[in-house]
């Protein structure tokens, strides 16, 4: 999909001026990031970058995008965008470089996500669509992350397809959320799209629509007897158990498991502690317990430590939405031109609020780990002024320091995904990001 008008306004009269005034081609660097870790939290995973990719690839200004420009009026009525800019813009073919940091990886804040480096005229067309596509991907991953890491070995679902915002946000979030960690996604579109595995039972509605719910279970158990996870809630919870585990006995008859029982309200904790009690007891002791109901990394953490016997999580809202921070802040900031002699002049944005102040140059984030692989800390370097030694300051506190022995090994997490315009790096399978 062409994504090329998909900016805001200012872009273009930026772009604009820097033609109007000679500097269109002016060399310069600008880094995509974000200044505060989301959810008051220590980290982020990054995620987007295959979005971005293909909004670069497919960089163009159709005839008629140019034409809907056209029609743009300044405040004297008179067309906003003249000809020759038009007619620039309609021959334009992106030469940028673009170095970014591979979805799925574990981010900080101040450090890049992305390096774009090209003609300042092309940076600036790329910023506003770059950060829709990777703040909010960033956003989900993160929370699916933080989800998963509560849930800790048990499988995790995401089913915020009917809350999500539209049908894109919907999309994102289940590839987001699937990078982040969840293993399924209720989405089907998604599973077509993106191939992340789909999982999914039936709603209090099937049950409501027959006459009582001992039928309105055999009936489901006969439709889909490979895919026989029941809704106990509907009415009575603990009944709803009985008559889950009455049909998963008739299911058995024909050659068939009872996969397991839903919660979906009440006390979770104390609920699937009675639903495991009676299964087992029963001899279902391989039906799980699935659990839904609003669920977040916290609630997931609490009802563990109560000793909740859930095997399986499904989080829609809380997750697809980013319910408790519905934006990442990232932010895309020039930080160095490079003036008429060739040489890389760094800039810098001040602000009195110190995390607001940008970090100059053109930036790479050193990763450094011990012989064991254990991260030991990141720096974030100038490529275009020698190494540093090996001293860690926190950008945004320079008291808090730390030096990295000689030996620790080091490797660069911005790598080549662009050059001159062109991919130079594959797209990797969302599995293996996932991975």
């Amino acid at each position: 999909m062409n994504l090329t008008l998909l900016t805001d306004l200012y872009q273009l009269t930026m772009a604009r001026g820097y033609h109007a005034l000679g500097r269109h081609e002016q060399p310069a660097v600008f880094h995509l990031f974000f200044r505060r870790n989301p959810f008051k939290g220590g980290y982020a995973i990054a995620a987007g970058l295959q979005a971005a990719v293909d909004l670069i690839n497919n960089f163009q200004l159709a005839p008629d995008d140019l034409a809907y420009l056209a029609t743009l009026v300044g405040n004297d009525g008179q067309p906003l965008f003249p000809e020759d800019f038009l007619a620039y813009l309609g021959g334009l073919s992106l030469t940028v470089d673009v170095d970014a940091v591979p979805e799925g990886t574990a981010v900080f804040a101040h450090q890049p996500l992305l390096r774009i480096t090209g003609p300042i005229l092309q940076c600036q067309l790329l910023e506003t669509a770059l950060l829709n596509l990777i703040n909010f991907q960033t956003l989900i991953a993160t929370k699916a992350a933080r989800i998963c890491d509560s849930a800790g070995d048990d499988a995790v679902l995401e089913f915020g397809l009917r809350r999500a915002q539209g049908p894109d946000g919907a999309l994102t979030a289940s590839r987001a959320a699937h990078l982040g960690g969840c293993h399924a996604t209720s989405n089907v579109l998604a599973g077509k799209t993106h191939g992340i595995p789909v999982r999914g039972t039936h709603a209090h509605s099937w049950v409501m629509s027959f006459d009582d719910e001992p039928a309105a279970f055999d009936a489901y158990a006969q439709a889909l007897p490979n895919n026989c996870v029941l809704l106990v809630d509907t009415y009575d919870t603990l009944q709803g158990i009985d008559h889950a585990i009455a049909a998963g006995h008739r299911l058995r008859e024909h050659g068939h498991e009872l996969a397991g029982i839903r919660l979906d309200s009440g006390d979770l904790a104390w609920l699937s502690i009675q639903a495991r009690q009676r299964l087992d007891a029963a001899g279902f002791p391989n039906a799980k317990v699935v659990a839904s109901n609003d669920l977040n990394e916290t609630l997931i953490r609490d009802l563990k430590q109560q000793g909740a016997p859930i095997a399986v999580w499904g989080v829609g809202t809380q997750l697809s939405t980013a319910y408790d921070q519905p934006a990442l802040g990232g932010v895309y900031k020039l930080a160095a031109l490079q003036n008429d002699r060739g040489q890389w002049v760094p800039k810098v944005k001040l602000s009195e609020d110190t995390v607001k102040t940008s970090l100059p140059g053109s930036l790479q984030v050193r990763r450094f780990a011990d012989a064991h692989g254990r991260w030991l800390g990141d720096q974030i370097v100038n490529e275009h002024a020698p190494d540093p030694d090996r001293t860690l300051i926190d950008p945004a506190d320079p008291t808090r320091r730390k030096t990295v022995p000689a030996d620790a090994q080091a490797h660069d997490l911005l790598v080549p995904v662009f050059r001159n315009g062109k991919q130079v790096r594959d797209d990797e399978p969302l599995p293996t990001l996932r991975d």
